[in-house]
Parts: structure tokens; C-alpha cells; sequence
């Protein structure tokens, strides 16, 4: 809205004050989006592969090295990240994700 209103100024201003209103329109502009972009940065994505990573997942078949997991109320192959077996019950954190399968591991 600003920066429409600076086009419209840069025609109706006389000549040093229509620049001057772009440029400061410009700015502010440009503020405006640095302000969004450091706003949204905080938010983690939620959807997709890069949203499973850091989530908890429950042991269903004991994982050595493969196994499942239910993740968000689905079943998943899972591979354990360290090698050592995880035990069904055992609460793990997905730590990647290859394909479709999860790679997770104990909580350190």
C-alpha cells in the first residue's frame, strides 16, 4: 500500500519531494521485509520430511538395526541410528529420514 502510494506521490509531488518519497517509501519497504523474514524464521516447518526430524516416536518391533516405530499415529520402518538395539516400548527421536524409513535413537 505504501509503495503504491510513493508511485502515485512520484507523479503528483513536485520535483525533489517525489524522489524523495519513493526512496523513503523504498526503505520502509524493504524494512518491512526484513522484519517478516526475521519474524518467521522462529517458526519450525511442521509439514514433511524436515518437519519429523527432532520428534518422538514409540519402539513397535525392536529395532536391530531395523525395526518400526508409530510416529504422529503412523507406522514407520525405522533404522536405529547408533547400531544398538532399541526395545519395543522405548520412547526414540527421529533423527533422519531416508527414503521411508526414519532413523532414530535414544534421547542423550
Amino acid at each position: 500500500m505504501l509503495l503504491l502510494a510513493s508511485i502515485v506521490g512520484l507523479f503528483v509531488l513536485p520535483s525533489p519531494w517525489n524522489v524523495l518519497g519513493v526512496v523513503v517509501a523504498a526503505f520502509v519497504e524493504v524494512g518491512e521485509l526484513w522484519l517478516w523474514m526475521r519474524f518467521l524464521r522462529r517458526y519450525r516447518v511442521h509439514g514433511g520430511a524436515e518437519g519429523m526430524i527432532g520428534e518422538r516416536a514409540e519402539v513397535l518391533e525392536r529395532c536391530d538395526p531395523r525395526g518400526r516405530v508409530r510416529l504422529r499415529g503412523e507406522i514407520w520402518h525405522a533404522i536405529s541410528a547408533d547400531g544398538e538395539p532399541l526395545e519395543p516400548g522405548e520412547r526414540v527421536y527421529v533423527r533422519a529420514v531416508e527414503g521411508l524409513a526414519v532413523r532414530v535413537g535414544r534421547d542423550r
